[in-house]
């Protein structure tokens, strides 16, 4: 794109942060960690006080996220910093394509618009909206990372006469200190964005405290939980590769959403299979194992939706085997040395897994350990005999839920979400 489609606004050699209050504060960040939130915030805050007259600014980073495409925040006079994140796919749409972030991730020095000019270039729809607002200049500048990341920020002012020279050349002299503080920021949240979607959100807190060690672990008393798709290898033998990466993640949406919903946590995916926890807190292992079971029965409830549609687009309808527990496990650091994974084991959750299996003997979608109904409060639990577990010297009694108690988890409810 020629340089004649946008204004570049070239760093004012005379510019000096030097004695720039705003600018010491960016160096020195009074060793508080800030969130990106509060950094765009208070650095608003201060270059307001500093006499940039500033009305609106907004900051955006690409974000590494497996829903959110980049991360926004704004700012206005008088207001708190907010985040707002933009999904997967809105750099395909007119919001994004019409607008200056676009053409600043391009390769754009900046961009200025002048807006209390006689006849001002409105080029892009924002600008309509901030000339409504009274807003009479408007700049944004790149905020470029050391990985080669091009990120933005946008300046507005309501001034009369815009900007002035002064003011512009601090804003921009000011770039690459934010763009550091901002970099290490976004280092953080990429950090704890990947380990809680790889490995959920209690253990990436360990993992961040400092549990790092292969052997570091503490015994913790949870109800357990560990499901898996009826049918898989048939299944992944039948449909093609995309199509089943598909399915699997609408079925996984169904599992976790619940389990996080009922405060449990999602340790692990194995091939279709899942495991979970939900650790007891205050000693009350009953109001652990009544979490696993409403969200079993949640769950159940979003398959059964999950089905409808898909019936409606001729797919086969998913089935389900979860089997709950409650007992002592191993929480922490399994693994070689330069390979670890953060899980539970025990004797506990071998019997969780042996108990699902079952699920297809005795076509069941959901058992349980007589430990766990002794727990759960729902009476609607009822015993389906005992049965020999393989590695559990006795056998062992397991309940389910009757017909009639399956068909109201299954009934439509208009849950989407």
């Amino acid at each position: 794109m020629s340089t004649s489609q946008f204004d570049l606004m070239q760093p004012i050699p005379e510019a000096n942060w030097a004695t720039s209050p705003t600018a010491t504060w960016l160096i020195e960040h009074g060793q508080a960690k800030l969130t990106a939130t509060e950094l765009i915030g208070q650095l608003c805050d201060r270059l307001v006080s500093e006499g940039v007259p500033l009305t609106r600014v907004s900051c955006g980073m690409l974000a590494m996220h497996p829903q959110v495409f980049a991360r926004g925040i704004n700012w206005r006079r008088g207001e708190k910093a907010e985040e707002v994140g933009r999904a997967h796919g809105i750099q395909t749409t007119p919001l994004y394509l019409e607008s200056p972030v676009a053409l600043i991730h391009q390769g754009a020095a900046a961009i200025r618009r002048r807006l209390d000019v006689a006849e001002p270039q409105l080029d892009f729809p924002i600008l309509h909206d901030l000339k409504t607002e009274g807003a009479t200049d408007y700049a944004m500048m790149p905020v470029r990372f050391t990985n080669g990341r091009t990120n933005y920020i946008s300046w507005t002012t309501d001034r009369p006469g815009g900007f002035t020279t002064v003011q512009l050349s601090l804003l921009w002299s000011l770039l690459p200190l934010l763009a550091l503080r901002l970099e290490i920021e976004s280092g953080y949240n990429v950090t704890d964005t990947l380990l809680t979607t790889y490995l959920g959100h209690n253990a990436a807190q360990k993992v961040l405290a400092g549990t790092v060690q292969p052997g570091q672990g503490s015994t913790i008393s949870a109800a357990i939980w560990y499901s898996d798709l009826r049918g898989f290898t048939a299944m992944s033998d039948r449909l093609p590769q995309e199509e089943m990466i598909a399915t699997l993640d609408e079925y996984f949406e169904c599992m976790a959403r619940s389990v996080q919903l009922f405060g449990g946590e999602v340790l692990k995916f194995i091939g279709d299979g899942m495991l979970a926890i939900f650790e007891v807190q205050r000693g009350d292992m009953q109001q652990s194992a009544c979490r696993a079971l409403n969200s079993a029965l949640d769950a159940m409830g979003r398959l059964a939706e999950l089905n409808r549609k898909r019936a409606e687009t001729g797919r086969a309808a998913l089935r389900v085997g979860i089997g709950l527990h409650v007992g002592d496990v191993i929480y922490g650091n399994i693994g070689a040395a330069d390979r670890l994974d953060f899980t539970v084991i025990g004797p506990a959750v071998n019997e969780v897994c042996r108990v699902e299996a079952y699920c297809v003997r005795l076509e069941r979608p959901l058992l349980t350990t007589a430990r766990f109904q002794q727990l759960a409060c729902d009476t609607r639990l009822q015993s389906v005999g005992f049965h020999g577990l393989r590695g559990v010297r006795e056998p062992q009694e397991l309940y389910a839920l009757p017909p009639e108690a399956l068909a109201a988890v299954a009934a439509p409810t208009g849950k989407s979400g």
